[in-house]
This record gives structure tokens, sequence and C-alpha cells, in this order.
């Protein structure tokens, strides 16, 4: 298999994959266009926050979103003990808080110190200032894929803190970096 020129097809051992199938799978799969968020809770009266890339409306009726995190992180530890979460979708304004939020070993204590937020309604998970859409959710199902948890989360309040229509620059992750979509 070429990863720098013109593919060729290859098939993959289910139950073991090898390492140049990860190592491909992990090329292919960064041309996946995909939304930038925050995800956030509260637990024991501490912040956590992450920046992701997997996430996904489930349904509308009950609203219902979903979220992919790493299984072996502190936001999956916490969001899943906490039972509620946040998800605030970003705008290439964000660029700084995505880059801090995605840090490897960034602080526990004083983690949003330096990121513009205010509390939601109704969970206190922190919503990123100037989102252009925060949702926030409660826990209703965790399913275990891979090395990730998929959380379900059942929308308890949302909202957008720009004005409908003006939200027309998303912070996009695509070629594994962020990008701008460009009308």
């Amino acid at each position: 298999m070429e990863l720098d020129g013109a593919l060729t097809a290859q098939s993959l051992d289910e139950a073991n994959p090898s390492q140049a199938d990860t190592d491909a799978f992990r090329v292919l799969s960064s041309d996946i266009a995909a939304g930038v968020g925050v995800l956030s809770t509260v637990l024991r009266r501490r912040d956590y926050a992450a920046t992701v890339s997997s996430f996904l409306s489930v349904s509308y009726d009950p609203p219902t979103l979903l979220v992919s995190v790493y299984e072996e992180s502190r936001i999956c530890e916490a969001v899943t003990a906490s039972g509620t979460w946040a998800l605030s979708l970003l705008s290439n304004d964000h660029r700084g808080t995505v880059n801090w939020l995605a840090s490897p070993g960034n602080p526990v204590e004083g983690l949003l110190a330096q990121v513009p937020f205010r509390r939601g309604p109704s969970t206190s998970s922190a919503v990123i200032s100037s989102a252009l859409a925060w949702f926030e959710l409660k826990t209703v199902a965790v399913h275990p894929a891979a090395t990730h948890q998929l959380i379900v989360g059942q929308v308890l309040s949302m909202g957008r803190d720009v004005p409908a229509g003006s939200a027309t620059d998303p912070l996009i992750h695509f070629g594994g970096g962020y990008e701008r979509l460009r009308r």
C-alpha cells in the first residue's frame, strides 16, 4: 500500500490488524472532515475539558448527541463518572482554546484559567464563550468501541452565542490539522 501516491486495495485481518494497517488507517481517516468542539464536565468541583472532533447528532426526538473519547483519558473518566457534560462547537476564532485543550499533559488545576467560558444553566459544565452552538447533556448510554468509549447524551439545554446566520466560520479538523470552512 502506497500512502504518498495512489493507494492500492488492502484487506485487513479483523482480529489482528498489523502496525502497517493501523498506520494506513490513521493516514486515510485523517481525510474525514469533522467539526471541532470542546467537551467539558465538572466532577468533584473540578473542571475537566478537552478538544474533540468525533461527535455527532444521533436523534432529534429526543435531542441526542454522541461523543467518542479515548477510554484512558482524564476527560473520559470525568464525563462517565459525572453523568453530565457540555459540548461547545467552535469557530476558527477558537484555535488557541482548541490547541490548549488538545495539548497532552495540560494541568488539571487551572485548566480553564485562560479559556473564556461560562457555566451552563443545567449542568454547570463549562460552555466556551462565543460558541457557534452549545449543548448540555446527561449521559444515557456508554458503549465501548476499541480504545474509545462512545458516550451518548440526551440534551438538557442548548443554545448559541452568536446571532443565527452569522456562524459562517466553523473550525474543521481535516488532514491532521485545523482548517477553515471556506464558503
